[in-house]
């Protein structure tokens, strides 16, 4: 380690306390996307009282707070999020609701990374800004209470960070970081390639009810035409390339009648994910004409909801190889692994970051238990929560130390898919659709599904 490395130790470890303490109460108080105000008001009061004046999003959680060395230079974010899993069957699910993908880490190494930034001599030899950001709802999940936001006009998009995007709280930045939790005990730290994107898909057989025993043939059975659409979807897994990692994975969400009703409506909701956009966008066409033939065969309507999730999630290399070393330099070369040929079929916002600037998502270990899983601890907050905040620190260091060099070397060498958020947002808005698909005329049916 370097002189100016031990002294970011020495910054992160005077605050080890505060950083430990956050860990725990937000994982006794998790939220879920779009409603984490709670944790929202707690972050707030932290960043408050080490000195910062966050600019709030207002009406929706999540804020950011600038750190400005007064040198010009690049922007770099820093990012935790708030949101937890409904998962009411963990054991310490708190009104059904669990951190059990490790969000709470996140937050509170953002609390230690905040303290640690207004220490004296902090900001030595760093130019251009850090934004620390706390964004609500990277957890793709209640889709049907996220698109009642959309229809109400309080969002446009279902991730928190897209939605930042949207709100502007992302122009200025340059590049974008982030540590995940991790159960791997080989390794203090480690990365892969990217991830999948996704579409979000709520899906609505409606058929027609009738008595089960005494006059079925009168009714529509949504039920079985969801059936026979999803028998479609599967017949299709075969069609797709394994290098696209596409996965289709819906939940039946039931129906509002009783057993002796013919059930008149059918309840889905799904992703599609997959490696690239052009992958999962033309795997999702093709998943929707299997879902209306399932919906025809049986005479039945399908409303199709399809919402742009999260893009493919690309981290760039040469950002990817100073984070490694970075955590190198903390670890030691034998804890960390860094794997430019491993890929996540997960899927995460941060992956619409990084269709617009240079960005590394990377693990942090310290958790027992399976992500998402009613197993799921914290069992070693120090290698959780403390060491993420040294090694983000390191990053930012290296990043915007010597003129900013590292980071303008990355930013002269990245080819974004997209030049700019608009143009990104412009793109994602044409996958959306909200609609009836199937119409039944006298001469006979008419299916509509755009880019079909």
């Amino acid at each position: 380690m370097t002189p100016r490395q031990q002294q970011i130790v020495k910054n992160v470890d005077k605050y080890r306390q505060d950083i430990l303490d956050a860990e725990r109460w937000i994982w006794q108080h998790p939220e879920v996307g779009y409603t984490e105000w709670q944790t929202n008001a707690y972050l707030l009061e932290k960043f408050r009282s080490y000195g910062y004046e966050p600019v709030e999003a207002g009406d929706i959680p999540g804020f950011y707070a600038d750190v400005d060395t007064g040198r010009p230079g690049p922007c770099l974010a820093i990012m935790g999020e708030l949101d937890a899993l409904d998962i009411a069957n963990h054991p310490e699910s708190v009104n059904g609701m669990t951190h059990c993908c490790g969000h709470n880490c996140q937050c509170a190494e953002m609390v230690g990374i905040a303290a640690a930034l207004k220490e004296p001599g902090a900001l030595d030899g760093l130019c251009g800004r850090i934004r620390l950001m706390l964004v609500p709802a990277e957890e793709m999940i209640q889709l049907e209470f996220r698109k009642g936001l959309i229809d109400e006009g309080k969002i446009k998009y279902l991730g928190g960070k897209p939605e930042f995007m949207r709100r502007g709280y992302f122009d200025g930045v340059d590049l974008s970081l982030m540590v995940h939790t991790d159960n791997n005990n080989d390794y203090d730290f480690t990365c892969q390639d990217g991830f999948n994107g996704i579409i979000a898909k709520i899906l609505t057989y409606k058929g027609r009810s009738s008595h089960a025993g005494g006059s079925p043939e009168d009714g529509i059975n949504a039920q079985y035409a969801a059936t026979l659409g999803l028998d479609g979807c599967n017949a299709l897994r075969e069609t797709f390339r394994d290098e696209d990692h596409i996965r289709f994975h819906p939940i039946l969400k039931g129906v509002k009648s009783a057993v002796n009703i013919i059930p008149d409506e059918m309840r889905i909701e799904s992703y599609t994910r997959g490696k690239g956009l052009d992958a999962y966008v033309n795997a999702n066409r093709k998943l929707n004409r299997a879902l209306a033939a399932g919906a025809v065969a049986m005479g039945a309507q399908l409303h199709i909801c399809d919402m742009p999730g999260y893009a493919t999630e690309y981290h760039d290399h040469m950002f990817m190889d100073l984070c490694q070393k970075c955590c190198e330099d903390l670890s030691g070369k034998e804890k960390v692994k860094f794997d430019h040929n491993a890929w996540s079929k997960g899927s995460s916002d941060f992956g619409d970051l990084t269709m617009v600037m240079p960005g590394v998502q990377f693990y942090a270990n310290g958790h027992t238990g399976l992500g998402h899983g009613i197993d799921f601890c914290v069992a070693d907050p120090e290698r959780a929560c403390v060491n993420p905040a040294k090694a983000e620190l390191f990053i930012a260091d290296a990043l915007l130390s010597d003129g900013a060099a590292k980071a303008k070397e990355i930013l002269a060498q990245y080819e974004p898919p997209f030049a700019s958020i608009r143009e990104y947002l412009d793109f994602i808005d044409t996958l959306y659709m909200d609609k009836d698909v199937i119409t039944y005329t006298g001469k006979g049916i008419e299916i509509e599904l755009p880019n079909a």
